[in-house]
């Protein structure tokens, strides 16, 4: 699996993002997931016989800004080489969404890069929406 969270370094990051602090961050996601599951969170992971990893999805339960409702939330999520262009995101992606309506919630929220067209393609195709936008100002180290 983290091979594969690898990858996600290659999907737009903005420049002050390395794709050390990236994977770094997955890393310790999954490395405390493994550890300690949250309450709340789960792990779908999409593989081919004998046991090879083609994907996996990380969820998490988070509660809205807004209105405080808990909702699911897709932390992390990534296919691999081996795995792309053979419906194991679209698979992924309705497992999460299962995974939520069987907790009751609403709705599932999910964040992605803003250069990874490909990605938001795939989200919208499938009837994700764009909520907000996140603006960050990176200041100049002291």
């Amino acid at each position: 699996m983290l091979d594969a969270a690898r990858r996600l370094a290659d999907f737009g990051p903005p420049p002050w993002r390395s794709a050390e602090e990236v994977i770094e961050g997955e890393a310790r996601t999954l490395r405390a997931f493994f550890a300690t599951p949250p309450p709340g969170s789960a792990l779908l992971i999409a593989e081919a016989p004998p046991q090879s990893p083609l994907g996996f999805l990380y969820l998490e339960t988070l509660r809205d800004y807004f209105t405080l409702e808990e909702h699911g939330h897709i932390g992390i999520f990534a296919v691999s080489k081996e795995g792309e262009g053979k419906g194991i995101g679209g698979s992924l992606l309705r497992a999460a969404e299962d995974w939520a309506r069987g907790r009751g919630y609403r709705k599932i929220t999910l964040a992605v890069f803003e250069e990874n067209r490909h990605a938001r393609s795939v989200y919208e195709h499938l009837g994700y929406a764009p909520e907000v936008r996140r603006y960050v100002k990176v200041f100049p180290a002291p």
